[in-house]
C-alpha cells in the first residue's frame, strides 16, 4: 500500500510540475502494482483453474501487455464471480493504467456502463 501511495504521489507531483512523462521507475512500480492487483483479483481459485491466464499476467513485459490481458482476466473473473462483479473489478483495474499507455489504448466510456 505504501509503495502504491508513493508512486501515485510521485506521478501526480510530476504532472503538477509540468512533466507529462512518468519516470521509468514510477512506470515500473505502477506496472508491478497493476500486475499484483490483477493477480489478487483473480485469487488463488482463478489462478489455479486458469493457469495460462495467470501466467500471461505474471509474465507480461509491460503495462501494454497487462492492458491486453484484461480481456482474459475479465473471463476469469466472470467465471469466478459473475459478469457484474467482474465488470466492476476490471473497471477498477483499468483506472490504474492512467498515464501508462499511449492515448490510443486508453479506455473510452462504454454505453454499456451507463
Amino acid at each position: 500500500m505504501r509503495s502504491w501511495l508513493n508512486s501515485h504521489l510521485k506521478s501526480s507531483l510530476m504532472a503538477l510540475l509540468g512533466s507529462g512523462e512518468i519516470i521509468a521507475s514510477v512506470r515500473e512500480d505502477r506496472t508491478e502494482e497493476i500486475r499484483q492487483l490483477m493477480l489478487d483479483e483473480m485469487g488463488d481459485h482463478g489462478a489455479s483453474n486458469f493457469p495460462i491466464i495467470a501466467c500471461r499476467v505474471r509474465y507480461a513485459r509491460d503495462a501494454q501487455g497487462l492492458w491486453y490481458a484484461r480481456g482474459d482476466v475479465m473471463a476469469v473473473l466472470s467465471a469466478v464471480h459473475g459478469e457484474t462483479i467482474a465488470r466492476q473489478k476490471i473497471q477498477r483495474i483499468s483506472v490504474e493504467f492512467k498515464g501508462l499507455l499511449p492515448d490510443g489504448l486508453n479506455s473510452r466510456t462504454s454505453s454499456l456502463m451507463l
